[in-house]
């Protein structure tokens, strides 16, 4: 499917959307070869859905109200700059919706949120071999230079 998804609709995630979004959830720890305890994914709902630690969750509706899409994201402190940064940490559409228009909405949607939240930037990452996705990424956004290190502690 190319072109726009008919009659979609972005807007915060809500506590009746469970269902969908754990659906798409699912796809998308399956997507990054994640498995994560139940009760990680029931915080991190119930985090979203509260606006928790920063965080705000938008969901692209579909036909019938049906979440087709979603987009995480976290505002936070920076050192670089006194509004901080908003970090969009998960975005995900469903299979059916991928090369529509729902994926650039909801970048849309969340740079608007952040933007209404007084941040100056939005930024994020993904795997070096999601061209799909990373194709789009160089419509909507710019590439940076920096590499990403990480650690358990």
């Amino acid at each position: 499917m190319s072109g726009s998804l008919s009659s979609v609709t972005i807007r915060a995630l809500d506590r009746a959307d469970y269902a969908g979004w754990l659906a798409l959830w699912s796809g998308y720890l399956d997507f990054y070869r994640v498995d994560l305890a139940e009760s990680v994914t029931r915080d991190s709902f119930r985090r979203l859905c509260d606006s928790a630690d920063g965080m705000f969750a938008l969901v692209a509706l579909g036909a019938e109200e049906h979440p087709v899409g979603f987009a995480h994201s976290q505002i936070h402190p920076s050192t670089w700059a006194p509004a901080g940064y908003c970090y969009l940490e998960d975005l995900f559409v469903a299979a059916h919706a991928r090369g529509t228009s729902v994926a650039t909405a909801l970048i849309e949607a969340t740079a608007a949120e952040a933007h209404k939240r007084g941040v100056e930037r939005l930024y994020w990452q993904t795997q070096q071999f999601n061209g799909r996705a990373r194709s789009l990424y160089d419509k909507v956004g710019r590439l940076t230079s920096m590499v990403v290190y990480e650690r358990d502690v």
